[in-house]
């Protein structure tokens, strides 16, 4: 039997007398390339990289490096542009530079994969190839979004996905723009990261997405020698489980602030006495109603900080935290019924006998002492709205500081345990229902598209900033301060709930 250089078994040789082979014989020369490479392709092709059967939408390719991502879109994306003549494909990845030198003319690249005779022009200032038969692939770039807006596709390879700044709103405009023939699909290709995007696709499997997994292993034997000997050094690591194995790691893995430096608070331990009370809002940009809210909107959060010390020295507990999509007027409602509210133990409570007049209890707790809105957008609008109710808010402008390095410049009170959550009744060692989603922020966000939605964390980062800025907290020059508590008639019981 003759073998091939991979020692696998060479196909028997053709029969120019089967009925199939005289009718590729008719086809034109142009046509006849172009199917001879096709079955030279689909007879070599790993089970990893041949196109799922079905209904799907969306065919998310999952893989290691080097495993042969880009060599299955490529070959998917200009054999149907040559099936279908006048069709429009859209090649989008992480930057222009990518485009050119991976998808269009890397070494698996679609200049390389398809035969030059089905090729009419290359445009390789316009990232523009037009086959023969009037077929258009086009690339465009994720870096900025807008651009993607206005063209229309029957179909897509993304490169990268994971890769991308701004995944989301670039995969958005592709989707309004899938609106040609039948049935546009997309390619998605990428080495996994644990963004947002990624893992809302991959629960999507089975629906209008079809997963497929491989590893780097799959395709090593096409690899570099020294390549495959790298590759070793990442066994075993955190890292090689997402490039090598293409495992879709939990996000708080790589997260800056991680879950066992907040110190849990004990359920059953009456609050501290607290020296000040933050409240801290972050608005979103567009103002949202109820009626019109949508899953993917951004909406208002608020996080309740208070300062208290310990042993003298400064320490931050979580009092509340919400988040909602409400209406300005709504929003102005509801902050000022949160700025009455006392955080305190009832038992905390005196007995008050004036000499007339009957008995009256009155509350120990604190009402929020500051409130901080972040300067931007509705934000703006609803501090001056507050201002006119009386309560005056502070502006906090962040500068040019991204959502990461904000988190950065507080992780140290993390790290250092001067952060702490309440712990809950009911689950022994774990933080209150409504504390879970903005710890899941925290833990989880390592750069802008990690998670979905992080403006709990954001409003988080606001207020500690604030408390750090004003010298009220900080880890090398801890200042203790006389207690000093202020006593408020209005009684109020314990805002903490289950």
């Amino acid at each position: 039997m003759i073998q091939s250089a991979q020692g696998v078994p060479a196909p028997p040789p053709l029969d120019m007398n089967d009925p199939l082979i005289k009718e590729l014989n008719k086809l034109p020369t142009d046509d006849l390339i172009a199917y001879e490479n096709r079955l030279k392709w689909v007879n070599q092709r790993h089970k990893h990289q041949k196109p799922p059967k079905g209904d799907w939408t969306v065919w998310l390719l999952l893989a290691g490096r080097g495993a042969g991502k880009t060599r299955a879109a490529a070959e998917w994306v200009w054999w149907q542009a040559y099936k279908a003549p006048d069709t429009r494909w859209l090649v989008c990845a992480p930057t222009s530079a990518d485009i050119r030198d991976t998808c269009f003319e890397g070494d698996s690249g679609l200049m390389q994969v398809m035969p030059e005779r089905v090729v009419q022009e290359y445009n390789r200032s316009l990232s523009e190839i037009i086959l023969k038969n009037g077929s258009l692939i086009k690339g465009i770039s994720a870096e900025t979004p807008d651009r993607l807006r206005g063209g229309q596709w029957h179909g897509c390879w993304t490169d990268e996905l994971a890769a991308w700044q701004y995944d989301q709103e670039a995969w958005d405009m592709i989707m309004f723009a899938l609106r040609l023939g039948k049935h546009p699909r997309i390619v998605a290709t990428t080495t996994p990261k644990p963004k947002a995007l990624i893992r809302d696709l991959i629960s999507r499997d089975g629906a209008d997405v079809h997963v497929t997994r491989a590893s780097t292993y799959e395709n090593i034997a096409n690899l570099a020698p020294t390549f495959q000997q790298q590759l070793l050094k990442f066994e075993g690591t955190t890292l090689g489980r997402q490039e090598i194995y293409a495992e879709v790691l939990n996000p708080e893995e790589q997260g800056i602030i991680k879950r066992n430096w907040v110190k849990l608070w004990p359920a059953k331990k009456p609050l501290p006495a607290l020296e000040h009370i933050v409240m801290s809002l972050d608005t979103a940009f567009t103002e949202q109603t109820r009626d019109k809210k949508t899953s993917d909107s951004d909406p208002s959060a608020c996080v309740v900080l208070g300062l208290f010390y310990e042993n003298e020295k400064p320490n931050i507990i979580l009092l509340d935290c919400w988040e909602d999509r409400l209406g300005m007027p709504e929003l102005i409602k509801k902050v000022k019924r949160e700025m009455e509210v006392y955080y305190g133990e009832d038992d905390q409570k005196p007995i008050i006998k004036p000499m007339y007049g009957p008995s009256r209890m009155i509350n120990t707790g604190r009402k929020p002492d500051t409130i901080v809105i972040e300067d931007k957008g509705s934000g703006i609008s609803l501090r001056q709205m507050l201002s006119r109710e009386g309560i005056l808010a502070h502006a906090y402008n962040p500068g040019k500081a991204s959502k990461l390095t904000r988190l950065h410049m507080v992780s140290h009170l993390f790290a250092s345990g001067m952060v702490w959550f309440v712990e809950s009744e009911k689950r022994s060692g774990h933080v209150r229902s409504w504390a879970e989603p903005l710890l899941y922020q925290l833990c989880s966000f390592s750069g802008e598209g990690t998670i979905k939605h992080d403006d709990l964390m954001d409003a988080c980062t606001q207020g500690l900033r604030f408390l750090a800025d004003r010298d009220m907290i900080s880890v090398s020059k801890p200042k203790p301060v006389q207690p000093r508590l202020i006593v408020n008639e209005r009684p109020r019981g314990n805002p903490y709930g289950i």
